[in-house]
C-alpha cells in the first residue's frame, strides 16, 4: 500500500525543539505516543508519524530550509478559525509567522494557509479545510 510510514525530523536542541515542535504538533491535533532520551514520537490518529531526534551524526547545528531537502512540512490545521488561532498564538510559542502580508492567502487564493519557521529555521505550513 502505498503512502508515507514517518517522518524523522533530526535537531540539534532537544529540549528546544521538544517546546516549539510539540506545541504545533499539539494545536494541529497530533499526541505524543513516545519518548526516549533522545527524541520523542508524535502521531494524528493513524497516518503517518513524526519522530523529533538529536543524533552525535549531526553534519551542522543549524537548518537551512532554503539548501537542497526538505523546504517544509504542511500540516492539516482544520477550519480557518483553526488555522488563524494557531498563527496568532505562535509568536509567544516561538514560531515566526512568514509572509503575513499574504496571509492567509500567500499560497493562492483558494489555498488558505499559514507559513511558520521556528528558532531553529524549520518551516511548517498550517492549511485550512477546504469550504
Amino acid at each position: 500500500m502505498p503512502g508515507v510510514h514517518h517522518i524523522e525530523v533530526w535537531v540539534a536542541d532537544l529540549s528546544v525543539a521538544q517546546a516549539e515542535w510539540g506545541w504545533l504538533l499539539r494545536a494541529v491535533g497530533f499526541e505524543q505516543t513516545s519518548q526516549w532520551a533522545d527524541g520523542e514520537t508524535w502521531r494524528a490518529d493513524d497516518g503517518p508519524y513524526l519522530t523529533l531526534t538529536t543524533s552525535p551524526n549531526l553534519s551542522r547545528r543549524d537548518h537551512d530550509r532554503r539548501a537542497p531537502g526538505v523546504n517544509h512540512l504542511a500540516f492539516l490545521g482544520g477550519s480557518r478559525d483553526d488555522v488563524d488561532a494557531v498563527m496568532a498564538a505562535a509568536p509567544e510559542q516561538r514560531w515566526r509567522p512568514l509572509y503575513q502580508e499574504r496571509y492567509p492567502f500567500a499560497g493562492g487564493p483558494s489555498h488558505y494557509a499559514g507559513w511558520l519557521e521556528n528558532s531553529a529555521g524549520f518551516k511548517a505550513e498550517i492549511v485550512a479545510d477546504e469550504e
